[in-house]
């Protein structure tokens, strides 16, 4: 019998979260130490993963027979990109929110701090291996409650208790309104499989008006999550209100599960209803694209407009997973790494700007490249990622969404592609107005370069872009066995 490696994946982070809760004035260390190891976990995993394809690591076990539920775990390559970049992230995250659990700030409030991000991590890492529909169904739901307190209770420069506190009710009613209608989606999927496995059930559904509903419902849960317009409403306040690393776990690691829910659930258990409601759903898409990079370019604030940004981007990765080809899923799936790593260089970067200046607001900045270079760099590297500048990594998954997504619907493959010219305006103006041109006595007196373990956080994931821009193959070659199975399904 193999090692459970799919279960220490996530049981690590979840017993490092207790035990940051018990102990908390380790808890700085208990979270370093915790993600570490996940991480030595997934990248272990992807040395010993088969490229040629199929769920690997696969384990089963009883849990609820009489409802046909298991604990069924098994890793695929859209899986494995995902586990490490959620991986890869944590630790990251966790330096990042080192002002969080500094001494002068140990106690509960620290031990809180790890506790809540490595709970996150944990349902996170699990969601991406769960192979039974009630199991994801549980932890997409339970995941939910320590974001709840991260975006509530840690708030960013410049936030408001009152704000943040409405920006993290708003957070959870729209989740939880998505979660409840996908239960019944569950429960109708038990009645008509008799079973919650997903490999079971996928295929042994007939078309009808009973798949379209079950399709429906799941697609509105993960819709909410990711988020598609017009469902994005409750993002923005809660990205602009928290800290930036709670910001960034929300955006480029817990909304990725959405989009892998799409691919995973609702292409391959409701094929049929998938082909049906596909055109809707990218025109959806397309609008999220050009209204998420239009809103950002009028934000004064600099937090709200990478929020907005985010909100365009998960518009390419919609519109790719439902046009249904290899090229379009797997530009959505690299676009998914690739969107995490440069939304996090971005929020990090910036956060530490705003924490420097003591505000959000965009014109209260100016010049700050001559006091801040490193910064300005930095900052430069992750607006040209945004923007998919060649090169870099979102570049190559953009493209692949673009070139995949044209046979099928070319108007919105068109229209899409307009947004890498607004884009261009909102990085390229933010940076200039943030750098360049004289700089005020007031940035001159607060702003000044990276520090060391800032570097430490930001130059990861710079090197990341670039890499993932230059040689994009490696991943390539892990995605593209499991969209082009659900590929088959889905035509």
């Amino acid at each position: 019998m193999s090692a459970p490696w799919l279960t220490l994946l996530w049981a690590v982070p979840a017993v490092g979260a207790v035990a940051a809760a018990a102990v908390p004035r380790a808890a700085r260390w208990i979270g370093y130490a915790a993600a570490l190891v996940a991480l030595g976990v997934a990248v272990g995993l992807a040395a010993a993963f088969d490229t040629g394809g199929g769920f690997q690591f696969a384990e089963s076990h009883r849990w609820i027979p009489s409802f046909g539920a298991g604990y069924r775990l098994a890793l695929d390559g859209t899986g494995l990109v995902l586990v490490l970049l959620t991986a890869a992230l944590v630790p990251i995250l966790l330096l990042a929110g080192r002002r969080e659990t500094a001494p002068e700030g140990s106690g509960r409030r620290a031990g809180a701090y790890v506790a809540l991000t490595l709970a996150v991590e944990a349902g996170v890492l699990l969601s991406f291996v769960a192979t039974d529909v009630l199991l994801f169904y549980l932890v997409f739901e339970a995941m939910l409650i320590p974001l709840y307190f991260l975006i509530g209770g840690y708030g960013g420069t410049g936030s408001e208790p009152g704000r943040r506190s409405r920006a993290a009710v708003k957070f959870l009613l729209y989740n939880l309104a998505g979660g409840l209608i996908m239960l019944a989606a569950v429960v109708g999927l038990y009645a008509t499989t008799g079973t919650f496995d997903l490999r079971a059930a996928a295929g042994s559904i007939e078309p009808g008006a009973a798949q379209n509903l079950m399709f429906l419902g799941f697609l509105f849960a993960f819709a909410v999550k990711a988020p598609l317009w017009p469902l994005h409403t409750w993002l923005p306040g809660a990205a602009v209100q928290t800290t930036p690393p709670t910001a960034v776990l929300m955006m480029a690691v817990v909304d990725k599960v959405g989009t892998f829910g799409m691919l995973r659930y609702c292409l391959t258990l409701f094929p049929d209803a998938s082909a049906k409601f596909a055109p809707w759903i990218a025109a959806l898409a397309v609008i999220g694209i050009v209204y998420g990079a239009v809103l950002a370019i009028g934000q004064s604030d600099v937090m709200a407009l990478i929020a907005y940004t985010s909100i365009s981007h998960f518009g390419f990765i919609i519109l790719g997973i439902f046009a249904r080809t290899g090229d379009s899923q797997a530009g959505s799936v690299l676009y998914m790494v690739n969107h995490g790593v440069a939304t996090a260089a971005l929020f990090l970067v910036a956060g530490v700007l705003v924490a420097r200046r003591g505000s959000r607001r965009i014109a209260d900045f100016g010049g700050a490249w001559a006091k801040a270079p490193k910064l300005g760099a930095i900052f430069l590297i992750a607006g040209l990622a945004t923007l998919s500048l060649p090169g870099l990594g979102p570049f190559v998954s953009e493209l692949l969404v673009v070139v995949g997504t044209y046979p099928r619907w070319a108007v919105a493959a068109m229209v899409a592609v307009t947004a890498l010219v607004l884009s261009a305006m909102y990085v390229l103006w933010t940076y200039q107005r943030i750098f360049t041109g004289p700089t005020p006595v007031s940035v001159a007196r607060t702003v000044d370069d990276a520090r060391p373990g800032e570097l430490a956080v930001l130059v990861p994931l710079i090197v990341a872009l670039f890499a993932l821009g230059l040689f994009p193959g490696p991943v390539l070659d892990a995605i593209n066995p499991s969209v082009a199975a659900t590929s088959e399904v889905v035509r």
